[in-house]
């Protein structure tokens, strides 16, 4: 090899290597929205928009691992890929970001498919790895129209340590709903808490990460204030529905069993909702709470006091 050649390949792996470094920065420089409207059907029933977007996801590397209706005239469906997975074992609590919430709702005589913003979330939860194959692979598989859900657009930056107001809660002040003396021990906790519908909830997936004691449950509610219906009637009424908030996750890590704040969970799909008035955050004032109540119930498999005997 001549020196010439072998200065080429040096200065080609630094290229390389810089480029690498840049891809995340510029993903955390960049401003976004919570969602991602995919596309609007004007025919079509919703069960098979339904169909169609499953067929679409799995063709495009997805895996449905859940799906249910939190409001009549709305299906979630959940999926996750190993890319997902891989991603979430390279941060501590990266299994909230394990996974993609798709929204497919009836609304003004049209069938609307929207999505979780992948690049949002990556920097919501302080992901590590390289998001832009899971938002290209979205967008291929259910469209681009538009982002929405906020007034606009919030730079990765401080996403990356989002709060909604002063005083309060940060990703990293997530609730410890119990602890057990193993990983499987909490594992096992959590499952029997769904199974008998603690605090008015229920299982949608439950997602395992490779290689790590970390595991992530999707929960449906219909407890007190907490209820995926309530909230959904307050204040999910702008044009385009943010249906993909839901559902709720419960971490086990190791032998803790967490969950992120309501105020935090809330607030980053719906961060530029009022304090007051309707339609705001004192319309559900008591949901934090109550989610807080509902999981903790599932983590410890109580039953609860007021704790609604309805199968969702």
């Amino acid at each position: 090899m001549t020196l010439l050649s072998f200065n080429k390949k040096i200065i080609q792996s630094a290229l390389l290597s810089a480029t690498l470094m840049v891809a995340p920065i510029a993903s955390m420089a960049a401003d976004y929205m919570p969602f991602v409207l995919g596309s609007t059907v004007s025919s079509g029933s919703l069960s098979s928009v339904v169909n169609d977007s499953k067929a679409a996801l799995e063709k495009n590397g997805f895996k449905v691992v859940g799906s249910y209706s939190p409001n009549s005239g709305v299906e979630v469906l959940v999926v996750t890929n190993p890319a997902l997975k891989a991603m979430a074992s390279k941060s501590k609590h990266g299994g909230f970001g394990a996974m993609e919430r798709i929204s497919i709702s009836q609304k003004n005589g049209q069938v609307e498919v929207s999505y979780t913003n992948p690049s949002y979330l990556w920097n919501v939860y302080r992901m590590k790895g390289d998001i832009a194959p899971i938002q290209t692979a979205m967008e291929s598989a259910l469209g681009a129209q538009k982002e929405f859900g906020a007034d606009e657009g919030i730079s990765g930056d401080d996403l990356r340590e989002y709060h909604y107001k002063m005083m309060m809660p940060y990703f990293d002040d997530e609730v410890e709903l119990a602890e057990y003396d193993s990983h499987a021990e909490a594992i096992a906790a959590v499952e029997a808490g769904l199974k008998a519908h603690r605090g008015g909830a229920k299982k949608v997936y439950r997602i395992d990460i490779p290689g790590k004691k970390m595991s992530v449950f999707g929960v449906a509610l219909d407890y007190k204030g907490a209820s995926d219906k309530i909230i959904s009637h307050a204040i999910d009424n702008k044009t385009n529905s943010h249906a993909a908030h839901f559902p709720y996750e419960i971490l086990v890590v190791d032998d803790e069993v967490i969950a992120l704040d309501g105020k935090f969970r809330i607030a980053i799909n719906w961060p530029h909702l009022s304090m007051m008035g309707a339609g705001s955050f004192m319309s559900i004032s008591n949901a934090p709470d109550d989610i807080t109540e509902a999981l903790e119930a599932v983590a410890k498999n109580e039953k609860i006091e007021a704790e609604s005997d309805s199968d969702l």
